[in-house]
């Protein structure tokens, strides 16, 4: 027999969280067909890794790239950090079912201009994304925010009963339809007035249907521990699987509050599915929120509506040019976007390095100037926080970035390496990778990522894209489940 790619030599991380082997890897199609010791096989394409590692794509479960997989369906900026699927929808915001007569509400803006919202129906956007023919696989939630969008005339109050149930049949319909589940941004003003008893028929109607709810909680700083008891009570309730988005201890007043946040966790954890995704950064970005102007972080403004030449410059930098306080100069820079140095190192470690966390880029590709998480996130963990730090082990650090990410969003047959599965793989070299991105020049490809193939075609190879763009629309299906807090143990580090 002779396959379509044959990798020889490689050491293979599956993405259990159980030690690299060396192995060849075939694979026929879109699916991995043979794993093992093969000197007599032959191939179309046989790459040699030279015994660098090779794992199953990553998975960015915590994406904005909703409208960027369609208008830039190369997605450079993922596939040069050895991603192959990517999960929209997130924070509440999404870009389907929403049409709009006039302006982005925010932060709905952070996916695009008016002209990108244009999909009344999530098979209308599951049909533009096929169509598009993307590099990666994408795979979507429906935002609250984006539904409270379609029927409701001001976001400043609770929905009306009638509402709820408005947005409860475009919910349903895109379920039907293949959505993964929902998902909340409750600190966003524009969601902010939703109370519990708004989201629990929608969260519930999510668990009806087998699909996940992820939200962005409605308090990150001093309310943190009473917006996870609110999330954990909506989705045990609802029945549905929880996912807390880019978990964190904002504000200089609550760091050093990982420890008891993730205990938290660990506690809902025994009596429900519940994990969370995080960012291998202390800062956070989105657009320009003046609840969040404080003289306590620095806050750098990443672009302006009606300033835009101060673009790049720290808000307290403006405000002093202008003459004014902070919050004065912030309410004359919006609509804008920011980056707020909000989060300790010693908490983000913990939040990273816990077994229920999985790792999300939260970039924002529409951004003129973004956070280098966009271009850096997958890279930065494996090289900074495991190889450099030992913060983890890397067979773990990979875990977090496959299986348990395919796992919890019912990705069926991905983020694993085994006969069967999809041949979505990362080859990379472990003592060269790096990522380059950062807050200075944020638009910088990782090095050290040296193939990546999506449904057993080449996407990136030595450093360029390639012509072979085989990413689809991932629909929902059942998902796996992975009930214990320690659901897998860790490994030593092999490497």
């Amino acid at each position: 027999m002779v396959y379509d790619v044959l990798i020889r030599n490689a050491n293979v991380l599956d993405g259990s969280g159980m030690p690299h082997f060396r192995a060849d890897v075939a694979i026929q199609g879109e699916r991995i067909c043979a794993i093992g010791t093969m000197p007599y096989a032959t191939a179309t394409t046989v790459i040699d890794a030279q015994e660098r590692y090779l794992a199953p794509g990553f998975i960015d479960v915590h994406t904005h790239d909703d409208t960027n997989v369609i208008r830039t369906p190369e997605m450079l900026p993922k596939l040069t950090q050895g991603v192959t699927t990517v999960v929209v929808g997130n924070c509440g915001i999404s870009a389907s079912p929403v049409t709009l007569a006039d302006n982005v509400p925010d932060p709905m803006n952070l996916l695009g201009n008016i002209e990108d919202f244009r999909y009344s129906s999530f098979a209308d956007y599951a049909n533009a994304v096929d169509a598009a023919k993307p590099s990666i696989n994408v795979a979507a939630l429906v935002g609250h925010t984006s539904l409270r969008s379609q029927v409701m005339d001001s976001f400043a109050r609770p929905a009306s009963v009638d509402e709820i149930s408005a947005m409860e049949v475009l919910l349903r319909q895109a379920l039907d339809e293949g959505a993964l589940g929902l998902s909340s941004g409750l600190a966003y003003r524009n969601a902010i007035h939703a109370p519990t008893t708004e989201m629990a028929p929608l969260v519930a109607a999510v668990g009806k249907s087998g699909g996940v709810y992820t939200t962005h909680l409605r308090n990150e700083f001093a309310g943190l521990l009473e917006a996870m008891d609110e999330a954990f009570t909506t989705a045990r309730d609802g029945q549905v699987p929880l996912v807390i988005s880019h978990l964190k201890c904002a504000g200089a007043g609550n760091w050093g509050g990982a420890g008891q946040a993730l205990s938290k966790l660990e506690v809902a954890a025994q009596h429900q599915h519940a994990h969370c995704d995080c960012y291998p950064y202390t800062a956070g970005s989105s657009t320009l929120d003046l609840g969040q102007v404080t003289d306590e972080i620095e806050i750098t403004i990443t672009w302006s509506e009606p300033h835009p030449e101060q673009a790049r410059r720290p808000l307290k930098d403006i405000a002093a040019d202008w003459h004014m306080s902070l919050l004065d100069a912030a309410k004359q820079l919006q609509p804008a976007g920011a980056v707020y140095h909000n989060m300790s190192e010693a908490d983000m470690q913990q939040v990273l390095a816990h077994p229920l966390s999985m790792v999300g880029s939260d970039g924002l590709p529409n951004d003129p100037h973004p956070h280098p998480r966009l271009w850096g996130a997958f890279p930065r963990v494996l090289a900074h926080y495991s190889r450099d730090l030992n913060l983890m082990p890397l067979t773990e650090a990979v875990r977090k970035m496959t299986s348990l990410s395919a796992a919890n969003f019912g990705l069926t047959d991905r983020g694993v390496i085994r006969v069967g599965a999809y041949a979505d793989l990362t080859l990379f070299d472990l003592k060269v990778l790096e990522d380059t991105a950062s807050y200075e020049a944020p638009i910088a490809a990782a090095k050290g990522i040296d193939m990546v193939i999506v449904n057993g075609k080449l996407a990136y190879y030595q450093g360029a894209i390639t012509d072979q763009r085989s990413g689809r629309m991932l629909r929902r299906t059942e998902r796996i489940a992975q009930n214990s807090p320690l659901s897998q143990p860790k490994q030593e580090k092999t490497s």
